[in-house]
């Protein structure tokens, strides 16, 4: 499992979602949505379906992953206002954003294409280091377990 390295961010970070929908559209190499089994229960649950019907209509595979599909550039449940129509049951991957490995590299990593990404990056609330590291850390072995 990759670690975040020494922590740039040990004040911890400012994040408020704005709910703008930016992070539900393409982003280079992150132009996926991941689906666990515990994720597949309840995005099915949310919309009152099988697990099947949900897979067979939402779902792509792809070495192993079982993967939202886009409308276009966008995520298939981002809707004309920029909301999720999932919100309340969306997976993992879409619930631990921004505190991702990957987004806390370096600080210039977070100001730099996360910050470009992400107009809630240094609003609201700030969250401690320990909390930013241990979600970041969960959703990494949420991956690795898959």
């Amino acid at each position: 499992m990759k670690t975040p390295p020494k922590r740039w961010f040990e004040d911890g970070l400012a994040f408020e979602c704005t709910a703008c929908g930016k992070c539900c559209r393409d982003h280079g190499e992150y132009a996926y949505v991941y689906v666990s089994d515990r994720d597949l229960m309840a995005l099915a649950r949310e919309l009152k379906m099988t697990e099947e019907a949900f897979l067979e209509r939402y779902c792509t595979q792809e070495d192993g992953w079982t993967i939202l599909r886009r409308e276009g550039s966008a995520c298939i449940f981002l809707n004309e206002k920029n909301q999720c129509d999932v919100y309340r049951a969306r997976p993992k991957q879409c619930a631990s954003w921004p505190f991702w490995v990957d987004n806390l590299k370096s600080r210039r990593v977070w100001e730099g294409p996360v910050k470009a990404c992400c107009p809630g990056i240094d609003k609201g609330a700030t969250t401690s280091a320990d909390e930013v590291e241990r979600i970041a850390l969960e959703t990494e072995a949420w991956y690795d377990e898959e």
